[in-house]
């Protein structure tokens, strides 16, 4: 009864049926209330969202599997305090974290959670080192910025562990394990090795009656050609002599092996005596045997089964002492003819004398074959190691780059992943998320909309998806993204953050920060909620709450480059350059290829007066990309300021052939002039400058500097 109980309860997890296998396993605990039947149990609650409800019944228990999942449910209660000490108790230091890869995971995420993070990265390491394929150890060392290279992570000797784990398995599970997913293949064996072995059980079990007057020999022999159609022609012996006797017979149909023998030339010294008969006997032999097997091949009449039936029914019921009831005294079958005649007297000739010679040939046979199978099985298995570990190495490199924001290294490491691996939802947002980093958003929609038509419920990267289209101001696809995602998962972050960004676009920032705040309500550890809450904010001018929600999303994830942005971004609109260098030289060491953090930093070294600094590091956003309209201003400001207007002017130049249309470059160039004294090309810069609509608060700055443009520099307002 427990047993039944016990695999209802596993096949209801299984099928998805988790309220019945609460049922059943409560009845289970009831009846056999063992510590092993109340973890079943706690998994089963674990599986119906009833963390509490393990929690209640596993406490105080002391198996490594208990402690597990005793911990698994304080982490889902957000007791992590908890759970770590139930992990690693502080009390008992030497103890073993129990389910040892899983369970060195779970302390790290618990440590990651707390903000230890390079004791968290210690146990993601000792995960990894236990199993090099649990992946989620290996995304969180890249997300965390410390994880090595893949090559040494998913190496040679990660494969050679692999194998020694596969080895030190017990051969009968290899065995099972690989026939039962060779029962699930449709095709036929393409030779008799290929025989699976719980095939090769069952037709042993249905053909093994014993042949009456022979009790060594197996029925099995003498119909074996029946047990599959399609490589019968592997039994048909050949038409001559020279032939038959190089015939080898199939390992795995062992019980052939007494038959055989009489071909091969081995036969006993009984049939020596008789060697002038032999000629005519194989003759005889070969001509009733390819008659029996053509006959069984083309001519399968409704009737010669059931004879075939009814004589191994009859075989088995007969005393193995008696004579054959089919043949009579002279071998002569009375319903089939003489063509049996000469397989009778070859039997009765080439028998072994006992059991044992051919119980132990069957032995040979047999763990020879055992041997063959599994050798064959542990080069597949090696091979399958060794192209997984090739393809994790390429997807962990691509992505451990992608996390240190080497973008250009990123994309070129996912493009050497063939077409089936790289065409996947996965794959293609990583792709998308290198070239939203790389500010190159046209290509990063690109990918994402391949993602999102691959794989349209995955939500994983719809966030930034959805910050895509923010910046390429679509609008419409950004509202319809929204409204798919919602009607997907209305309790995802990823749908209400797409929602706040289609109403940001509009400048509705309180209903924008309604719905980034909805995100952060359903999951308090998304760090890029807290940051876009933390822009609608600073956007609102509100820096006090700004400050809090950059804050938290550090606490998230203290490498979210964003929010250490964000900070310097209100720092430095608060006018506190120190603060604002601090977090944006922060940002710049996580992210030290992005040219807008090095602008923003330039920037505040050059409000703190080290002109020299920013300047070069204006030349360093410029060089890293040349696209970038922002530096050039910046630099061109900063050349202004070191009243180097030459120089200012060659930089703006450059910038109107990016940036055509930008009306504070006109008025900037319009300053220049004023102060080269070339008024008249001042007045013309002030009047494009109107021309492009600036923004109100520009307008009325370039209006008065235009009404000023004949009055001395000390006169004129500083405020361009």
């Amino acid at each position: 009864m427990e047993t039944l109980m016990v695999d209802r309860v596993h096949s209801s997890l299984r099928l998805f049926m988790h309220r019945n296998a609460v049922f059943l396993c409560e009845r289970l605990c009831a009846q056999f209330p063992s510590e092993t039947n109340v973890q079943l149990l706690a998994t089963c609650y674990l599986h119906n969202n009833q963390p509490y409800a393990a929690y209640h019944i596993l406490k105080g228990k002391k198996l490594p599997e208990s402690r597990y999942l005793f911990a698994m449910s304080c982490f889902r209660m957000n007791l992590l305090r908890e759970a770590e000490d139930t992990l690693c108790p502080v009390n008992e230091p030497n103890i073993e974290v129990p389910s040892g890869a899983t369970g060195h995971y779970l302390l790290g995420v618990i440590y990651r959670c707390t903000g230890r993070m390079s004791a968290a990265a210690e146990q993601f390491t000792q995960a990894l080192t236990l199993d090099p394929l649990l992946w989620a150890a290996y995304e969180e060392l890249c997300i965390l910025g410390v994880a090595e290279d893949a090559d040494e992570c998913f190496s040679e000797a990660a494969a050679l562990r692999l194998q020694q784990e596969y080895a030190s398995t017990p051969a009968l599970e290899k065995s099972n394990f690989a026939n039962e997913n060779r029962i699930l293949s449709s095709s036929l064996p393409s030779s008799l090795g290929d025989i699976i072995p719980k095939q090769m059980k069952q037709l042993h079990a249905n053909n093994t009656a014993e042949v009456p007057g022979y009790p060594h020999v197996r029925a099995t022999a003498l119909h074996v050609q029946n047990s599959t159609t399609s490589n019968i022609a592997q039994f048909t012996p050949s038409p001559t002599a020279s032939q038959t006797s190089s015939i080898v017979p199939p390992p795995l149909f062992r019980n052939v092996h007494a038959y055989q023998n009489t071909i091969s030339g081995d036969a006993p010294a009984k049939r020596k005596a008789n060697g002038a008969n032999q000629p005519l006997r194989r003759k005889y032999l070969d001509e009733a045997r390819l008659k029996k097997v053509s006959g069984r091949l083309f001519n399968q009449s409704n009737d010669s089964m059931p004879r075939r039936s009814a004589r191994l029914s009859r075989d088995t019921t007969i005393n193995s002492n008696s004579n054959i009831s089919q043949f009579g005294g002279n071998g002569t079958d009375h319903s089939s003819g003489s063509r049996y005649e000469v397989i009778d007297e070859m039997w009765t000739d080439n028998v072994p004398a006992t059991s044992s010679s051919v119980s132990t040939t069957e032995g040979r046979f047999f763990e020879q074959d055992k041997a063959e199978r599994i050798m064959s099985q542990d080069s597949k298995v090696a091979i399958g190691i060794r192209e997984l570990l090739g393809l994790l190495r390429t997807l962990g490199e691509g992505f451990r780059l992608s996390c240190l924001f080497k973008c250009q290294e990123a994309l070129e490491v996912f493009r050497k992943l063939p077409e089936s691996q790289f065409n996947t939802g996965w794959v293609l947002c990583q792709v998308g998320k290198a070239y939203f980093e790389l500010v190159d958003y046209l290509e990063a929609d690109h990918y994402f909309e391949l993602a999102h038509r691959l794989s349209p419920c995955t939500l994983d990267g719809m966030d930034i998806y959805s910050t895509v289209l923010y910046h390429l101001n679509a609008e419409m696809r950004l509202s319809y993204l929204a409204q798919e995602l919602i009607s997907i998962d209305r309790l995802s972050p990823q749908a209400w953050c797409a929602v706040g960004n289609c109403f940001a676009l509009r400048k509705d920032h309180e209903t924008a920060l309604k719905n980034f705040q909805r995100a952060v309500q359903l999951d308090s550890r998304f760090a890029y909620a807290h940051t876009l809450c933390g822009h609608e904010y600073s956007a609102l001018e509100d820096y006090e709450n700004s400050l809090k929600f950059y804050r938290c999303a550090l606490q998230v994830d203290e490498r979210h480059y964003n929010a250490w942005y964000g900070l310097g971004v209100v720092y430095l609109r608060q006018e506190k350059f120190e603060f604002a260098e601090h977090h944006f030289r922060r940002a710049f060491q996580i992210n030290p290829r992005s040219s807008v953090l090095m602008c923003y930093l330039g920037m505040a070294l050059h409000s703190l007066k080290r002109n020299e600094e920013a300047l070069e590091m204006m030349e360093k956003a410029i060089a890293a990309d040349k696209k970038n309209p922002l530096p050039k201003y910046q630099k061109a400001l900063i050349l202004l300021g070191l009243q180097k207007y030459t120089e200012a002017l060659e930089e703006l130049e450059r910038l109107k052939e990016i940036a055509p249309h930008e009306s504070s470059m006109y008025a900037l160039m319009g300053k220049i002039y004023k102060q080269l004294n070339i008024l008249d090309k001042a007045v013309f810069c002030f009047g494009i400058a109107l021309d492009l609509k600036p923004p109100a608060a520009d307008l009325a700055i370039i209006k008065s500097a235009m009404e000023k443009v004949h009055l001395p520099d000390e006169l004129m307002d500083d405020d361009l």
